[in-house]
This record gives C-alpha cells, sequence and structure tokens, in this order.
C-alpha cells in the first residue's frame, strides 16, 4: 500500500472561483476581463491541470516564465498569455513572436531590445509602471523617457500596449488610493488599457478593476485577506491534502512529544502520529495549537512538526484512531487557518507541497457541466 497521504485537487474549483472573480466585476459596474493568473506551476495546484479546467472559461492566462508558457500553448490552450515579469534576454523574444506570448516591459532596455529584433509580427506589451510597489516598473520621472521611445515607429514592432500596475496594500488598512492617485499621474497623457486589480483588489476595490484583472490566490480558493475568510466570498478550496493517523499513543502528565519536547501533556492525552511532515511541505514552523481534523472533528497539533511525521491530541476524539482520515488543510479546514497558525500566507503552503504527494483529481457532482466527474489519478 501506498504511504496515505495525497493532495486532492478539485478541477470545478478553479472554474467556480474564477466565475466569481468575474461575477464581481459584473457586480460592480465594471466589464473587466480577467487574467488567471497561473504563475509558480499554478501556486503548486499543476499549470497545466489549472490550465485545462480553466481552458473554456478564461479570457487568458498569466504567468512567469516562457518555459510553461509553450507548455500551455502545446497543450492547446489559444487565449492570451502574460509574462507577468517580461522577457529575461533577447532570445526570449523569438518564443514571444513564435508562440503569441504578451510580455511585460519594465525597463527601457526591453523596449529597444524588441524594436531591434526585427520579429516576424508585432507584440502587444503590457507596460509596467512602479506607482509605489518599487520592485518592477517605470517611476514617474522615467515616463517622458518611455513616451520618447514609444514614439520611434511604435506601429513598426508593437499591436497593443497596456498599461499594468500592481497593489503593494490592496489586503490591508493602506488600501489602494494612494497608489491609484500616483498611477494616474502618471498615465494622465495616456488613452489605454489598464491592468491594475489583484485578487485584493478585485474582492474589496471596485474602483481597480480596469480593463484586465488578476485573480490570484483566490482561484485557488484562498483569501488575501489576514481578517476575513475565503468562504465568507463563497471561494471554494482548490487543494485539500489529507492523510491518515499510523499510529496512537498514551501519554501522562508531564510527559513530552517529539524533537525538543516542547510540548508537555498537563493531563493523560492520546497522541496520534499523522503520516505528514515537512518533506511533505507542511510547515515546520506549524506550533503547538495548529488547527487540524481528524476523523471529522477539529482538534490541534501537539510537537514540533517532523521530516515525515506529525503529531495531534486524540484526546477529545475517542472514536479516532490508527486509519482515521486527517484533513491537513482543504475541505473543512482553510488553508488560510493553519498558515496564520504557522506564521506563513497559504501561498505559500500550497506552493510548498512536495512532488513526493500523490495528487487526486476530482471533479464535482454538484456542478452539473456535461463533464464526466469520474475520480482519477494523475501524477505531478
Amino acid at each position: 500500500m501506498p504511504r496515505p497521504i495525497q493532495a486532492c485537487i478539485d478541477l470545478s474549483a478553479f472554474r467556480h472561483n474564477y466565475g466569481l472573480a468575474k461575477t464581481r466585476a459584473a457586480q460592480s459596474g465594471g466589464q473587466a476581463s480577467a487574467w488567471a493568473v497561473v504563475k509558480a506551476d499554478a501556486y503548486g495546484h499543476g499549470l497545466l491541470r489549472a490550465a485545462r479546467a480553466l481552458g473554456d472559461v478564461a479570457d487568458g492566462f498569466a504567468l512567469l516564465d516562457v518555459e510553461a508558457a509553450v507548455a500551455l500553448r502545446d497543450a492547446g490552450l489559444r487565449q492570451p498569455i502574460l509574462l507577468l515579469e517580461g522577457f529575461f534576454d533577447r532570445h526570449d523574444l523569438a518564443a514571444c513572436a513564435d508562440y503569441g506570448l504578451t510580455p511585460a516591459v519594465h525597463r527601457l532596455e526591453q523596449l529597444r531590445m524588441i524594436r531591434d529584433a526585427a520579429l516576424p509580427a508585432r507584440l502587444p506589451i503590457y507596460l509596467k509602471l512602479n506607482s509605489g510597489m518599487n520592485r518592477l516598473g517605470f517611476r514617474l520621472e522615467e515616463i517622458p523617457a518611455v513616451r520618447s521611445e514609444l514614439a520611434k515607429d511604435t506601429a513598426a514592432f508593437l499591436s497593443s500596449v497596456t498599461l499594468m500596475m500592481h497593489f503593494a496594500t490592496a489586503d490591508g488598512e493602506r488600501g489602494v488610493d494612494w497608489q491609484l492617485e500616483r498611477f494616474r499621474q502618471m498615465t494622465a497623457a495616456w488613452d489605454l488599457p489598464v491592468s491594475m486589480a489583484n485578487s485584493a483588489a478585485i474582492l474589496r476595490h471596485p474602483q481597480t478593476l480596469g480593463d484586465w484583472a488578476r485573480p490570484g490566490i483566490i482561484l485557488y480558493g484562498a483569501s488575501p485577506f489576514p481578517d476575513q475568510s475565503a468562504a465568507s466570498f463563497g471561494l471554494r478550496p482548490a487543494m485539500t491534502l489529507s492523510s491518515r493517523i499510523l499510529s496512537v499513543q498514551a501519554i501522562g502528565p508531564g510527559e513530552r512529544v517529539g524533537y525538543g519536547g516542547i510540548f508537555e501533556a498537563s493531563r493523560p492525552t492520546r497522541v496520534g502520529i499523522v503520516a505528514c511532515g515537512y518533506a511533505d511541505g507542511y510547515p515546520r514552523s506549524a506550533p503547538n495549537g495548529t488547527p487540524i481534523r481528524v476523523a471529522g472533528v477539529r482538534t490541534v497539533t501537539i510537537g514540533r512538526v517532523s521530516m515525515d511525521m506529525l503529531t495531534c491530541d486524540l484526546t477529545d476524539i475517542p472514536q479516532a484512531g490508527v486509519g482515521s482520515e486527517v484533513v491537513l488543510w482543504g475541505e473543512g479546514l482553510a488553508a488560510d487557518e493553519v498558515a496564520a497558525a504557522a506564521g506563513t500566507i497559504s501561498y505559500e503552503l500550497f506552493c510548498a507541497l512536495a512532488r513526493r504527494v500523490p495528487v487526486i483529481e476530482i471533479g464535482d457532482k454538484r456542478e452539473d457541466d456535461g463533464r464526466d466527474k469520474a475520480e482519477k489519478e494523475s501524477k505531478t
């Protein structure tokens, strides 16, 4: 028998969550198209898996690597594909032209490389502006030079230009207005389409929707906000990481559990040993008290997470024992809760899922879209 751990990926959850993002735009009076952000192997869920699920509904796909973009084209995806960090050297430009990719442009040198490349097709580009995130993008004082560069026979090498920015605090108290004001200053002389809204902005700041929104973490059923759950927005988890109890230990008051003995029992305690550890992607930083579900009941972890196992408190779940199902995160236990307890975010949990964890794809029988809902296995 294989080790009893698996990640269950609900393909219909991708479709549901993407549809919710589009609905939020419509309810806000917007007409924004939406890039499905599938960077980092679709946040650890599997690039081709997510793309296949969204293939007939997504307006376009956004990711980082040319190689991943080519994989989408080879898989038959024909929607626009946005390279969020642009191209990394001039050799990538041929692939952009051959495969119909849209690179972000954030340095003057990139504009010059496009102009000098003599490509067989004109490129659409996303011009990235730095409105305060201070990572990639042109600053306000660079805009005249950008406009001058674009004026050099633009039509000869570009098919379209979209203005792009990224919010730093859309998920926090500072909000978006301070960046919106800078962005408006930077773009006052342009009448071009814009792409601004990330997941947090889609949910809380409808004035940012623009022409193309970029839903990311909400596609995977997690919340971008520390103070509001994914379920409160109607999002569904796309990944459920589950395992089973391997063994049960009975310990008395004063006895300790695991490496370093960081948990000391204050009462007679039943300790469940779970087949999951940091080598599977579970955060080693998760402290005593991190939420977990065993046999459908919430309880907590105790002791330090080790490479292949972790331990939990079964004292108040007498029906739980060897073989009982354990949900580490996902259906019935939000990844955001687990991440918060471990001092991280759900994005990191998803991206850290180890390759050794088997992945099972499922459909959702609640959603009758005429597709085969049979469960099937898939290699990561």
